[in-house]
């Protein structure tokens, strides 16, 4: 793809192309890239990879992304079209409906939690797109512009923290060929026994004895976003 190559990606993506048939395309270039990294994860991406795994030239892809930061971005934006209200919302089933969509999108995803900070902060249209749907919903409730990128980013953080740690104990178990939570457990229970004799720490030890919900995360999550929305709610009284 031709044209300055300073100019931001997208801008140069809008350009008409030069050539009337393209053996490649953005939109061929992010879902390859994205089926690598959802089988092998973000270490597994590079150019070369990408241009055997599209059977081209391995200088093929750079005339649409001019590296690796670029082709994150493309993913990021390939992946976050999913993500769409339907009409007729309000703004807490809107705010509820985006968290619980990037969820499952971080879940199918896995690796939109090893982005480095400068990946996870890109302005793609669709992620652009996103903000722009959370907002409107808030628009109209005499909030001021301010406080509602605050509400949504508040939204927002809650589920990238609820994800990482989610994500954190997904990948142990994966790495370490568990079954899943219980097999966690045994393998912590001897840190764990040795913290519990202490004596220090006795409400988390009735947790550990009483709880039930302990790998239930699609509860945890749900319960924790809906106390943020009615704090939310009763804060601004909406």
């Amino acid at each position: 793809m031709a044209g300055d190559k300073s100019a931001p990606l997208w801008e140069r993506l809008e350009r008409p192309s030069p050539a009337p048939r393209q053996t490649l395309s953005s939109q061929r270039i992010a879902t390859t890239a994205v089926a690598i990294a959802d089988g092998e994860g973000l270490e597994a991406i590079t150019m070369r990879r990408l241009a055997a795994e599209l059977g081209v030239a391995p200088m093929a892809p750079y005339r649409y992304v001019s590296g690796k930061d670029d082709l994150l971005e493309l993913m990021v934006d390939h992946v976050y079209a999913d993500l769409r209200l339907p009409r007729g919302l309000d703004w807490r089933e809107s705010l509820r409906t985006l968290a619980v969509q990037t969820r499952e999108l971080m879940l199918q995803h896995r690796w939109l939690a090893q982005l480095s900070p400068r990946a996870k902060l890109s302005l793609t249209p669709n992620r652009m797109t996103v903000a722009e749907q959370a907002l409107v919903a808030l628009d109209g409730l005499d909030l001021d512009a301010d406080t509602m990128m605050s509400v949504f980013r508040t939204v927002d953080a809650y589920v990238h923290g609820a994800l990482s740690y989610e994500s954190a104990v997904s990948t142990v178990i994966s790495e370490q060929s568990l079954s899943g939570g219980d097999e966690l457990r045994d393998e912590l229970a001897p840190l764990m026994m040795w913290h519990m004799r202490t004596g220090r720490y006795p409400t988390f030890q009735h947790y550990l004895r009483t709880a039930t919900r302990k790998d239930d995360t699609s509860w945890q999550f749900d319960l924790g976003l809906d106390c943020l929305l009615d704090g939310i709610a009763t804060r601004f009284g909406i």
